[in-house]
């Protein structure tokens, strides 16, 4: 039998870049929001042994460098189990976008590789297993809104942001995450060389987005009232990711190495788009709007200037575990 498994894309709402950590990475601080984008993983197990990916997009490796690979042979060994398994990818999602592609389709070849064998893992050894293979996977094991710190594999499920409508851009360009943190170890080097009074220091960095994450959530958690503006309506709670601040580091080294992902960002907030970003590292862009009306206008305003963009919604935890297996 085959399971045929939904796999859900990410956006990063703010990412702060700490210190490069002894094990090679760096800290990092992130809220994760899924949205309804996605890939479809089908897993399949028969007799023999071995794993085969399936893939027709060329840039998708089919090796053991592949994370669906990688993690389902370490499923496998925990489950103890036997026989041939076929992963088929179905690529809607870019390759080295930003949106978690890869991660999300590893943490669908697991939940699928489960259904196939009528076994089960325990929360915390997907999890294990999961922060294992990659920093962006077990986000994908919570869904909805999640707060990742660490290097970004240590996920806590926050209170959801509400259903918003999201417009995403996917320019041609692809930006590799290793390249992108490299450019930002340069920056960070090339200033504190050059003068004491360039970037805060890591730490003082990441207690800022913190303060701002805690001021954006806390208005959300608190049920205290909306700002009122000076029409006497409620402002819109996307105002408040920007009046929190809360940005993306990448695109500080990003932007200038590819200056259409740049434009691509004003255009969206000239489009209408409430809060825009780099997702993760990039190259994807993505704008939250006020309504769906406004993103299905935003998206036909974007083609007609040549950008590929496509409407979507952010995905609640509920939402996220309700469509994975719906398909």
């Amino acid at each position: 039998m085959t399971i045929s498994v939904r796999s859900f894309a990410k956006i990063n709402l703010g990412l702060r870049i700490g210190a490069l950590r002894e094990d090679g990475f760096h800290e990092l601080l992130t809220v994760y929001q899924t949205i309804g984008l996605h890939d479809l993983i089908r897993v399949s197990v028969g007799r023999g042994s071995g794993i085969e990916i399936r893939c027709a997009d060329p840039r998708v490796p089919k090796d053991e460098s592949n994370t669906c690979y990688r993690i389902v042979e370490k499923a496998m060994r925990s489950l103890n189990a036997k026989g041939h398994v076929v992963i088929d990818i179905e690529k809607r999602l870019p390759v080295q976008g930003g949106l978690g592609g890869a991660s999300a389709n590893a943490v669908a070849a697991l939940l699928g590789l489960e259904r196939a064998l009528k076994k089960a893992l325990s929360a915390a050894e997907r999890l294990r297993i999961a922060a294992e293979v990659g920093s962006d996977l077990p986000l994908f094991l919570l869904g909805g809104t999640v707060l990742g710190v660490g290097r970004g594999e240590q996920v806590y499920p926050l209170e959801d942001w509400p259903a918003t409508a999201c417009v995403v851009v996917t320019p041609e360009v692809g930006v590799s995450t290793p390249d992108a943190f490299a450019r930002w170890d340069r920056r960070v080097l090339g200033q504190t060389e050059a003068s004491e009074l360039t970037l805060p220091r890591a730490s003082d960095r990441m207690i800022e987005l913190g303060r701002g994450l805690s001021a954006w959530l806390s208005q959300r958690y608190s049920g205290a009232p909306r700002q009122i503006s000076r029409r006497g309506r409620a402002e819109n709670p996307l105002l408040e990711l920007v009046r929190a601040g809360i940005k993306n580091d990448f695109e500080r080294v990003v932007f200038p190495e590819y200056p259409e992902l740049s434009e691509g960002k004003s255009v969206l907030e000239r489009a209408g788009a409430k809060y825009a970003s780099l997702s993760g590292s990039g190259s994807t862009l993505y704008g939250l709007f006020a309504s769906k009306e406004a993103g299905r206008a935003a998206v036909t305003r974007l083609r007609k200037q040549g950008w590929a963009a496509q409407a979507t919604v952010t995905l609640t935890r509920d939402q996220y575990w309700r469509r994975v297996f719906d398909c």
